[in-house]
């Protein structure tokens, strides 16, 4: 039982990124899931949360359940001209059907529920959707053919760069490789001039240092080669024309202008900027190019964002446990590892600390004291 007995009621999830919805419905008639229902479906359109809403019921209800329509309909957005869409289910029915958003309780739950599944699926099908050869390969060459590549761009690389008001700035390139992630050649770049929030000079310094170290592998006998001997066959970069312009000039700098294409997202990912071309290429939705690079974009800021939050953690528990007598940089680690986070050290009292048998009960007494300087001194 997920309701109270006599409810009949469909519960509506869903979980969608900017081309695809995957949707579950869950049954429930006289308070039990008598039954479900998943599918996918394409945004043909770029539509917000109330939109995709009305889309979802109009495709679903055109043909009532066999199990009969239920008496309200729980969705996660009200559907525009919500009336108008209570009045069509209620015709379908021959009695008043409720459409709304559960706000708290059993139904909210159960709406959770079944949102979950959704992203679930969803998840489970882009991946299905990325591991199909011949999906990634229709979808190379259509990427070829938008942006006038001279060759199917086998290896691409993508560079995005992340930081937190101008601290901890860091730039990441991911690779693709035959449509598929290689994250053995991803790379991480500690952002080295210190230019504050300035996303086109860090840029500039992360594609200098990466294009440099390719020249530099180029002379060198094929055995000794290190990690950016080879070139991408694409270069992304993450910003529009700003970004793509950066681009254009530390290639043509370093001489390889002629070698590596060169384009960049815009803000709206399925517009693309390239040199020369002051209109952005427009890549169709629903297209196997587009799918591609939403998953560049997607692996890009995660592993941007992912490197970002690891230097901010160290920071923090640096400027937090930095300077206390024998808790060295190890020791420093294991601590916050142990007890799980900077904040539950700082909450600790000396006994849980004395209770670590790996730390030194003096040490455990220093950190203490150095966390909590206006205690009273313990013995």
């Amino acid at each position: 039982m997920v309701a109270e007995r006599g409810e009949d009621i469909d519960v509506v999830g869903v979980a969608d990124d900017e081309l695809e919805a995957a949707v579950q419905v869950f049954h429930v008639r006289k308070g039990r899931v008598v039954g479900r229902k998943g599918f996918v479906i394409d945004k043909v359109e770029d539509l917000d949360a109330h939109e995709l809403t009305g889309r979802i019921l109009e495709g679903f209800y055109d043909q009532p359940p066999l199990i009969g329509m239920p008496k309200t309909v729980l969705v996660p957005a009200e559907p525009d001209d919500l009336d108008l869409y209570e009045q069509w289910l209620s015709d379908l029915r021959g009695s008043a059907v409720t459409i709304r958003v559960p706000q708290r309780g059993d139904k909210r739950r159960l709406q959770e529920t079944v949102a979950h599944n959704a992203r679930e699926e969803l998840v489970r099908h882009r991946l299905k959707r990325a591991s199909d050869h011949n999906s990634r390969a229709k979808a190379l060459n259509e990427l070829q053919d938008a942006l006038g590549l001279p060759d199917s761009p086998l290896r691409i690389e993508c560079y995005d760069m992340s930081h937190l008001q101008g601290t901890d700035y860091v730039g990441s390139m991911v690779v693709m490789e035959d449509g598929l992630p290689k994250k053995s050649e991803y790379r991480r770049f500690k952002i080295r001039s210190g230019q504050g929030n300035d996303d086109f000079r860090a840029m500039e310094e992360v594609l200098t240092r990466r294009l440099t170290a390719y020249l530099e592998d180029k002379e060198k006998p094929v055995s000794e080669r290190g990690r950016f001997a080879y070139p991408p066959q694409l270069l992304l970069v993450d910003g529009g024309k700003g970004q793509l312009g950066v681009a254009v000039r530390v290639l043509s700098e370093l001489g390889l202008d002629e070698e590596i294409p060169v384009a960049s997202l815009a803000k709206r990912f399925e517009e693309v900027f390239v040199p020369g071309m002051s209109d952005a290429i427009r890549i169709p939705r629903q297209s196997e190019a587009l799918y591609l690079l939403q998953r560049i974009r997607d692996e890009s800021h995660r592993f941007a964002i992912t490197f970002h939050r690891e230097l901010r953690g160290k920071r923090m528990t640096s400027s937090t446990l930095d300077g206390i007598p024998g808790l060295g940089p190890t020791r420093s680690k294991r601590l916050v590892k142990e007890l799980g986070s900077v904040k539950k050290v700082r909450q600790a009292s000396l006994d849980d600390l004395r209770g670590l048998s790996w730390l030194p009960d003096a040490v455990a007494k220093a950190v203490y004291e150095h966390l909590h300087p206006d205690a009273d001194r313990p013995s």
